[in-house]
């Protein structure tokens, strides 16, 4: 993945030459559309709404509809005199705990790639993190658009993650929320949390979706039948009493597999019964061996 930034953290009066580069990308299909009488692809024009004639890349320019009902037109150089921080600079401005900062704030992901003769500083600063415990609060201007990001240590690297203003966070809108739990009901959604708890592992999940994509693909291209849908499950009928709910979802869940955590004691029950076992004829056979060391021992005497 080539980087699609260059240029320095700045920390304090230290500099660390750095490039970004996406650490994420959609496993999703890339679909087009065609034309389905004979497979010729659709694609698009960009054509003015005044005079119906299709414009050429060199003639279009940006610009906003104003309150005031006029169109405002703005020119790429008009833009590249607004004021806003060096766009070949992380500024580093603060430092804060991790715990601080509400993940809806996150928006996309990078790498921060040290730059040569930039290592030492770049596991300085690393480092330093790791051991703080702390996140460090940038800005840092992405495509002439200046962003707050956190930087923080992933394994040997720096990630930044550009996050959203406030104000480009909304406000929830939701209703109906008056009441409270009952304390059987908490005592049962959290023993339904228990036995749902374990260890977080992504390489556990798979996209159906798009592997069955992948598969209807595949076939098609080669002129092979394509894959039967898989059946769905009958809807299993609503249950209006909440205790029910959870009763039958913990019933569910014990039936069906063990907790990751009692499936590890009991694992390593097994574990320690198996190396007693083991171990009982070797410690018997010592005992053995001594008895009868003992026994010669008083016939020499």
């Amino acid at each position: 993945m080539p980087a699609i930034w260059t240029g320095v953290i700045a920390f304090g009066l230290v500099s660390i030459p750095v490039s970004l580069r996406s650490a994420t990308s959609s496993h999703d299909v890339s679909m087009h559309q065609y034309h389905a009488s004979d497979g010729g692809r659709i694609r698009y024009q960009k054509v003015c709404e005044l005079d119906d004639e299709v414009v050429p890349p060199e003639d279009i320019v940006k610009g906003v509809d104003h309150e005031s009902g006029e169109t405002v037109l703005i020119a790429d150089d008009e833009l590249d005199d607004l004021p806003v921080s060096s766009s070949k600079t992380i500024e580093v401005v603060q430092f804060v705990s991790g715990d601080q900062i509400d993940p809806i704030h996150y928006e996309r992901s990078y790498y921060a790639d040290p730059g040569k003769a930039a290592a030492k500083p770049y596991v300085l600063l690393r480092e330093a993190l790791l051991d703080s415990g702390k996140i460090a609060i940038v800005k840092v201007a992405l495509r002439r658009r200046e962003s707050l990001a956190a930087l923080r240590p992933r394994d040997d690297v720096l990630v930044l993650h550009t996050m959203l203003w406030p104000d480009e966070i909304r406000r929830p809108e939701v209703g109906g929320l008056e009441g409270e739990a009952r304390k059987q009901e908490l005592e049962m959604a959290a023993t339904l949390i228990d036995t749902m708890t374990g260890d977080f592992d992504p390489e556990e999940y798979e996209d159906a979706y798009q592997e069955a994509l992948r598969a209807l693909i595949d076939a098609k291209a080669r002129g092979r039948k394509t894959p039967s849908k898989s059946k769905k499950e009958a809807p299993k009928a609503k249950v209006i009493n909440l205790m029910d709910a959870l009763q039958k979802s913990v019933e569910a869940k014990e039936g069906g597999r063990r907790p990751a955590k009692k499936a590890a004691k009991k694992t390593a029950k097994k574990t320690a019964k198996k190396a007693a076992k083991k171990s009982a004829p070797r410690k018997q056979t010592a005992k053995k061996a001594a008895k009868k060391s003992a026994a010669r021992k008083q016939k020499s005497a």
